[in-house]
């Protein structure tokens, strides 16, 4: 068993891929955790898909395609807002008009570049964390060092902001920053998460390991913790059973994070379905 797991380590890619899964597996269930507290699950999935139009054409100009998606996913945002204020349109129907269209947008963009090019742009969809070159790597690591250094600073802020908007905004703090520093942040999540699962599955990394951990412990922290964990192992394993059963790397990283909800769901000390049966049928004895 032992070499089982050693012996995909001595090639660079699995070394590279593992480094990649780490870092994404953390980074996704630290921030994720503050779209799933706020309930703002569908702005992830938004942002995910609206990366796409920038990622196609950083591409097409030969610019880094990560600073493109980047740009695109804070576009979004922006227009998300702008929508949201300057009309009657809800916010959860401005997310499903602008994501929507910048997917169409990517999607067709991506499209014309195969056909000219001859290439496949298909990983930037689906994932594909056992591709990872030494640049993807660095850039990955860049983007979760600011990510997680900012959120280790801003900690206090945003727990009040997510929790109590009304209260944090009574107390003279900057929401609106808050609010546009934390989409930033999901953004630059989702760049760096782009090559291990894609922008299609991304939304999954972000939400399952902090909703698996919500079920087993109660604070924040905890949750971001925990959810860490669980990502960080579900990358691992993702990663694993894509190489030993030639899988696609992304989809086998959901399964398992998936599985592990599951879990958690049936048997969680406090939520369990089970145990709720078993409590409930224990007060008819009584």
């Amino acid at each position: 068993m032992l070499q089982a797991l050693i012996e995909p380590l001595q090639y660079g890619f699995m070394q590279r891929s593992l480094v990649i899964a780490i870092l994404v597996g953390m980074l996704c269930a630290v921030v994720g955790s503050y779209l799933m507290v706020q309930r703002l699950a569908l702005l992830g999935d938004a942002i995910s898909h609206s990366v796409l139009p920038g990622l196609a054409i950083a591409f097409m100009v030969g610019a880094n395609i990560y600073i493109g998606a980047f740009i695109a996913g804070v576009i979004s945002t922006m227009a998300i807002a702008w929508i949201r204020v300057r009309s009657p349109i809800k916010e959860d129907a401005a997310m499903g008009i602008v994501f929507s269209a910048f997917f169409a947008l990517g999607i067709t963009l991506i499209t014309v570049i195969q056909k000219d090019n001859k290439i496949d742009l298909n990983h930037f969809l689906f994932g594909n964390i056992l591709g990872v070159t030494i640049d993807e790597v660095r850039d990955t690591a860049i983007i979760a060092t600011i990510v997680l250094i900012v959120v280790l600073l801003l900690y206090k802020e945003l727990l009040f902001y997510t929790f109590d908007p009304l209260g944090a905004q009574a107390a003279g703090l900057p929401v609106n920053r808050l609010n546009f520093g934390l989409m930033v942040l999901i953004a630059l999540t989702i760049v760096a998460s782009m090559k291990a699962v894609g922008v299609i599955l991304v939304l999954s990394l972000l939400i399952t390991p902090g909703a698996t951990a919500y079920l087993l412990v109660k604070r924040l922290n905890q949750v971001m913790i925990l959810g860490a964990v669980i990502g960080v192992i579900s990358s691992i394993s993702g990663m694993y059973l894509s190489y030993f059963y030639n899988l696609p790397s992304g989809p086998a990283i959901v399964l398992v994070v998936s599985g592990f909800f599951l879990l958690a769901l049936l048997f969680s000390p406090g939520y369990g379905i089970f145990n709720y049966r078993n409590e409930a049928l224990n007060k008819l004895k009584d």
